[in-house]
């Protein structure tokens, strides 16, 4: 038995899975290996490094700072978060990121990316946390039209969260049998059609097949959700989700309204642990 972690994304929704992990960090509760889909990847390596707290850290204490996150950045680098700021700078000098740890866990870690090609999911697994692999977690939460393409080992690559939100069914191909899911959506959301298609069409016009994902996503999404919700029923997984919308910007420079939808992670976390330990420590 193969025990999973399965980490949505979301932009700063994000922190609501950051205040989940470190509950789950804080009682040990190990995984065999963990998937991170955009901010799912970005937030969710600290869980291999097992950096208690790092996420809200750097996120409350930079996200005034117009090199990490800003519409200056976007018109000056090309990206709404600042590529060399947030993914050198930050875990490289101003928040290290835990190389040796994160190294030496047996876990595997695992991020999810589109190829702008074909319009289809990408899988990586990252396991010793250096700059290529910075690189495939930077290309899991590279939102489109608001980042630069990423290119890596031959690929062009954007968020993972257009092509595969929530790689449940990846993570059952790998063996994988025993899965926790954190969503950052609540249980009744359904995903509506995306109203930036149009624009899309035009800005992407070169990624046609990317274009038609995007146009699609809504339906993949819930019939993702509707899948899950199944497999809950049977008790085949187990979800932890926000009990309602979180209402947070995707670019939040508010460190209150970080560290609220943080706590709101923690909260729910403390509440089902028993429930998850008992899950994980099923036969």
């Amino acid at each position: 038995m193969k025990k999973g972690l399965i980490l949505e994304g979301g932009a700063m929704r994000g922190m609501f899975t950051a205040g989940v992990i470190d509950v789950m960090m804080e009682h040990d509760i190990a995984f065999d290996g963990a998937i991170g889909v955009s901010a799912g990847a970005v937030f969710g390596c600290n869980y291999k490094s097992h950096q208690i707290g790092r996420s809200l850290r750097y996120n409350t204490k930079f996200c005034k700072d117009p090199r990490y996150a800003s519409f200056r950045s976007l018109l000056t680098t090309g990206d709404l978060y600042g590529a060399d700021f947030c993914y050198n700078e930050i875990p490289n000098k101003l928040d290290p990121f835990d190389l040796e740890t994160y190294r030496n866990s047996p876990m595997e870690f695992y991020v999810v990316c589109t190829d702008v090609e074909t319009g289809k999911p990408v899988y990586q697994k990252c396991m010793t946390g250096d700059a290529h692999d910075i690189l495939w977690m930077r290309a899991s939460a590279s939102m489109p039209l608001v980042s630069r393409i990423v290119e890596v080992d031959g690929y062009k690559l954007l968020d993972g969260g257009i092509s595969d939100s929530i790689p449940i069914r990846q993570f059952q191909k790998l063996g994988y049998d025993r899965n926790i899911i954190v969503l950052t959506q609540p249980l009744d959301y359904v995903k509506p059609k995306n109203q930036m298609v149009p624009l899309l069409r035009i800005m992407m016009r070169k990624y046609p097949n990317l274009v038609r994902t995007m146009r699609f996503r809504h339906d993949i999404y819930n019939a993702t959700t509707a899948y899950i919700r199944k497999l809950e029923q049977k008790g085949r997984v187990f979800v932890i989700r926000p009990e309602a919308p979180l209402n947070i910007a995707r670019v939040e420079h508010d460190p209150k309204e970080l560290t609220r939808v943080y706590q709101l992670g923690r909260s729910v976390a403390e509440k089902r642990l028993e429930a998850m330990q008992a899950f994980l420590a099923a036969k």
